[in-house]
């Protein structure tokens, strides 16, 4: 099981405070103990003890290592297969290979495996923030477990809300090591993955189901300047929480949100952008309005700009973190 239900979040979160639930409260969510996330107390039938979350975490997890590892030597025999063409296909494509539009998950992923598999010094990665599914997760460690093996060096950029999503934090602390660093950032745009400064990979469709390869020298040297720029202003995910409310009594991603705000942008529009769901950034929204005084949503964007919150910002922000 992957997923838990609100219900059984919620009591999953009070079992472990309290170090055990009554079986009787924990009836509206037997996800818990079908999942083997509660088991029954040896001295008290009544009584259920919480899996400590890092054993929970890592019974789903090995699972997945034993299949990446299996998927491996498949990748290695294919690749075995296809090796005595690789030479022949770069001398074609070298005249007009420069862009190439990729249509399809498979097809997208597949250009990816074999630019990862040819990756030999470091890949930049932009991961705009979204729910990671299994399948992701998988396809991920399987591309960046090899890299690692290499020496390669892997940088990779997310949003802020990733401090906050299990599975993210999950897969970073599979690939924990020297080579690996990842840092948050409060908006990024869309998707990005650059390997050794000859290929990088950008999205067309919001549905992420079309890709172009892009091995055009200069547009691949013009996105890591991009990349380079957005991290110097991004914050170590090992670093403190970004939330967290200065002096003005208003958070970073709040001085965030209000900078989109004052520039028109409407809730869905900024929730997307920042990377978290619109009920969240309505609630930023009206912690804002709250610290502020604004009794309308039209007020609160003339107090902020009044307030000179946004230009307390600009000097952090220029600099690099």
């Amino acid at each position: 099981m992957n997923e838990l239900c609100t219900e059984g979040s919620r009591l999953y979160a009070a079992a472990l405070r309290a170090g055990g639930i009554a079986r009787a409260d924990a009836e509206p969510a037997p996800c818990l103990v079908d999942s083997a996330l509660l088991h029954p107390d040896p001295d008290d039938p009544n009584l259920l003890r919480p899996v400590p979350p890092a054993i929970a975490l890592a019974q789903r997890l090995n699972p997945l290592e034993r299949e990446i590892t299996e998927r491996r030597r498949l990748a290695n025999d294919i690749a075995g297969v296809f090796e005595p063409f690789l030479s022949l296909g770069g001398q074609s494509a070298a005249g007009g290979g420069s862009i190439t539009v990729l249509e399809g998950g498979e097809r997208i992923n597949a250009a990816l495996n074999l630019a990862t598999a040819q990756c030999h010094t470091e890949m930049l990665t932009v991961q705009p923030s979204d729910r990671i599914s299994e399948a992701s997760m998988l396809r991920g460690l399987e591309r960046d477990r090899p890299l690692i093996d290499r020496g390669v060096r892997i940088r990779t950029l997310y949003q802020h809300t990733a401090r906050y999503s299990q599975e993210k934090l999950a897969y970073g602390a599979q690939l924990a090591d020297g080579k690996v660093e990842y840092r948050s950032i409060d908006e990024l745009v869309e998707r990005l993955i650059i390997c050794d400064e000859t290929v990088a990979f950008i999205p067309t469709r919001e549905d992420q189901q079309v890709a172009l390869e892009l091995r055009h020298p200069g547009l691949v040297r013009y996105l890591i300047k991009v990349f380079e720029f957005m991290w110097t202003r991004a914050v170590p995910l090992s670093a403190g929480a970004p939330y967290e409310t200065a002096p003005d009594g208003i958070t970073d991603i709040q001085h965030s949100i209000a900078k989109l705000l004052v520039e028109g942008h409407v809730d869905e529009a900024i929730a997307r952008r920042l990377g978290m769901n619109v009920r969240t950034c309505r609630a930023h929204i009206a912690k804002l309005a709250q610290v502020l005084g604004s009794g309308s949503r039209a007020q609160l964007g003339y107090l902020i700009a009044q307030s000179g919150i946004l230009e307390n910002k600009l000097p952090e922000e220029g600099g690099g973190r």
